[in-house]
């Protein structure tokens, strides 16, 4: 145990993190996400939702600075009706730790694509659909 550390980041994401380079993107997948095909580096935290690992992640990693859009939702498919309510979440909590960011929507194939080449998966056992976000890291200035 450590001090300061929120619990639910497991020891080997901790390190994950650690790892990352400024620019370098990491995935916290839903439930339904091909997390296991897709993943260069996987890990599991199949009990907890996306939330309480974006909120914990954001404690400890910087969002870049020097892009556009340092955070990415896969948007809905064309055609299909559902909203996505986990997004005003996942917004309300980046504001909280980050500030006002931009928020970019990635097509679903093309979010596939993006995930292949991010430098970890988290997978959740998160159950909302659409509820996968791509993180970019920033700068750590202390």
């Amino acid at each position: 145990m450590l001090k300061n550390i929120p619990s639910i980041l497991s020891p080997e994401l901790l390190k994950i993190l650690m790892e990352m380079g400024h620019s370098d993107e990491i995935v916290i997948s839903d439930g339904n996400f091909p997390a296991a095909s897709m993943a260069k580096r996987l890990v599991r935290l199949d009990g907890h939702g996306v939330p309480e690992i974006l909120e914990a992640v954001l404690e400890l990693m910087p969002l870049d600075t020097y892009v556009e859009a340092p955070v990415a939702l896969m948007e809905v498919v064309k055609g299909d009706s559902y909203v996505p309510e986990i997004w005003e979440t996942y917004k309300g909590i980046i504001i909280d730790k980050e500030g006002d960011k931009k928020i970019e929507n990635v097509e679903r194939f093309a979010f596939y694509e993006r995930a292949k080449e991010a430098y970890a998966v988290i997978a959740t056992g998160e159950t909302a659909l659409y509820a996968n976000i791509i993180l970019k890291k920033g700068v750590v200035v202390e």
